[in-house]
């Protein structure tokens, strides 16, 4: 309890799925909580669940660096420090490379890794300031290992692990008071796969619903247990299920050769 009660803790993407897991287990935690997303009403959804704590919800699109900007500032303002900042705020998209428009990748990456830097970057002075910081950044199971279909969500997740990985060394090297965690959730029961965008050929929506029926086990309660363990012992990497443990074993075992075996799968589930 010592690491969360009276901390102040800040969640992006709080209005469904891990966030709101994260936002209730913190909560129950003793926590204080800065809450934000694009969906009002789930983000009210959210805040109406939660009883005997400190909250503040605003609606905040996390593509907006100047809204979050501010919106780090008005925390703080408010609260008086920032301990926590959970940058979960993410969309998954379907599509290939070949067929993709441009317009399609760019705001996968805005928001899946864009939102992330510009998180980090508003809070982590105010984490510095606060003498016990922690940044934890969502990133996922395809952080790790790369499917066909995804290679969006791909890169920005990629993305977000190197970034992630990058920041908590040179935490430790300027001696900041700050720890750092990255997320790599594996199949967690959102609706992250039904709500995500579709491209050129994934316009049923086939692929993906398959992709949730058979892939997307775990529920978000048992996720967010899972990370604020992993926060709590400041881990530098929490893989989030066993599938994820698994996968990305294989991919340490077998290198880039795991790419065969994996787009021969994904080709069945995907299609």
């Amino acid at each position: 309890m010592s690491e969360f009660a009276g901390r102040v803790a800040v969640v992006t993407g709080a209005g469904s799925g891990i966030g709101r897991a994260l936002a209730r287990d913190l909560a129950g935690r003793g926590a204080r909580l800065a809450l934000s997303d694009v969906d009002k009403d789930g983000l009210a959804e959210t805040v109406a669940s939660i009883t005997g704590a400190e909250v503040r919800s605003d609606a905040l699109d996390v593509t907006d660096r100047a809204a979050v900007l501010a919106y780090a500032d008005e925390v703080v303002g408010q609260f008086g420090r920032v301990n926590q900042v959970y940058n979960n705020a993410g969309i998954a998209f379907a599509g290939n490379v070949l067929t993709s428009e441009f317009e399609e990748i760019e705001r996968v990456v805005d928001i899946d890794f864009w939102g992330v830097v510009n998180g980090t970057k508003a809070f982590l002075p105010h984490l510095i300031a606060s003498g016990d910081g922690h940044v934890v950044n969502v990133s996922s199971l395809f952080g790790l290992l790369s499917v066909p279909s995804q290679s969006a969500y791909n890169a920005a997740k990629f993305a977000v692990r190197g970034f992630t990985e990058s920041l908590r060394q040179e935490m430790l090297v300027a001696r900041h008071p700050v720890q750092v965690t990255c997320v790599h959730p594996g199949g967690i029961r959102t609706g992250i796969a039904r709500n995500a965008a579709r491209g050129k050929g994934f316009e049923d929506g086939a692929a993906m619903e398959r992709f949730d029926r058979q892939m997307l086990r775990m529920s978000p309660e048992k996720a967010a247990s899972i990370i604020l363990a992993g926060v709590r012992r400041n881990r530098a990497r929490v893989l989030v299920g066993n599938d994820a443990k698994v996968l990305d074993a294989v991919v340490r075992l077998l290198g880039s050769a795991y790419q065969r075996p994996f787009a021969a799968v994904a080709g069945r589930t995907l299609r």
